[in-house]
């Protein structure tokens, strides 16, 4: 036990990478147990989005690397905000105080690839499935792997997080973006209680709405708070909800990787999102 625990503990990108298949394997067996469609529907749409994890984790952890060395400086020499915070030695005042000041980060960093015309065109690959489910979560495309973990060099140097409150970050981001595309919603009265804080499936899935100003809205990564604050907070109905981006709503075309691959490349006209 004491072996097993000292591997996972030495490899910890190898864990989390072992840990969110488990979770997403889970999740898609569920979605196709309560779905009407069958395991071939579903597993020919998931099919495109399962290829983009040989694009992503290996750029994932070559960029990671530097990730953990600005980390690794930046605690060295006490560099970053965290050490403006009054008491942030404090163990709950630091770890909480960095959660917050990375998920902002974060809703940052989603605001300007959608209002960036240049970044805009990666991250609508992601936003063109036209079927939001747990799968939806590994749609990336590669050049945006490479923005966003850049991104994260960024916030980490603004910030100044230790490797381990920086882990404990990723981890919750992550499962709460595995949870966030899932075709499970919370009942109406829950969603809209956990919702003031939280980001759930019901108020990401309104994030995937084909058109504006719903794409536009609930751009919280973990927290759903920066929404409010912002004024980017939206709610939609399941039954008004469609999957989408309404620029590539060709289902030949977001049904093939390759094709999927190319959007960023291929001009194409937008007369309904005025950015």
């Amino acid at each position: 036990m004491h072996k097993l625990s000292s591997f996972f503990s030495q490899h910890e990108d190898l864990t989390q990478v072992l840990l969110y298949a488990g979770v997403i394997t889970s999740l898609w067996f569920a979605e196709m147990i309560v779905s009407f469609d069958g395991i071939k529907t579903k597993w020919k749409h998931s099919s495109v989005n399962t290829l983009f994890i040989f694009t992503a984790l290996p750029l994932q952890l070559l960029l990671t690397t530097f990730v953990v060395l600005i980390s690794g400086w930046a605690t060295v020499h006490h560099w970053g905000l965290i050490n403006f915070i009054p008491y942030h030695t404090n163990p709950w005042v630091y770890y909480i105080g960095l959660f917050v000041m990375l998920d902002f980060c974060e809703y940052v960093y989603h605001v300007t690839m959608h209002k960036a015309e240049p970044l805009w065109k990666f991250h609508l690959v992601h936003h063109s499935d036209l079927r939001v489910d747990v799968s939806t979560t590994l749609r990336e495309h590669p050049c945006e792997t490479c923005i966003r973990t850049c991104f994260l060099m960024l916030w980490v140097f603004i910030c100044g997080p230790a490797i381990a409150a920086l882990i404990l970050r990723q981890t919750f981001q992550s499962f709460s973006n595995i949870i966030a595309h899932t075709e499970f919603r919370l009942p109406a009265k829950v969603n809209k209680i956990v919702g003031l804080v939280f980001i759930t499936p019901n108020l990401h899935h309104v994030h995937h709405h084909y058109q504006l100003p719903y794409t536009d809205c609930n751009y919280g990564d973990v927290l759903s708070i920066w929404d409010g604050i912002f004024g980017t907070y939206g709610n939609l109905e399941k039954e008004d909800t469609v999957f989408g981006i309404d620029t590539h709503m060709d289902e030949n075309l977001n049904g093939k990787f390759v094709n999927v691959i190319k959007i960023p490349f291929q001009k194409f006209d937008h007369p309904q999102r005025q950015r």
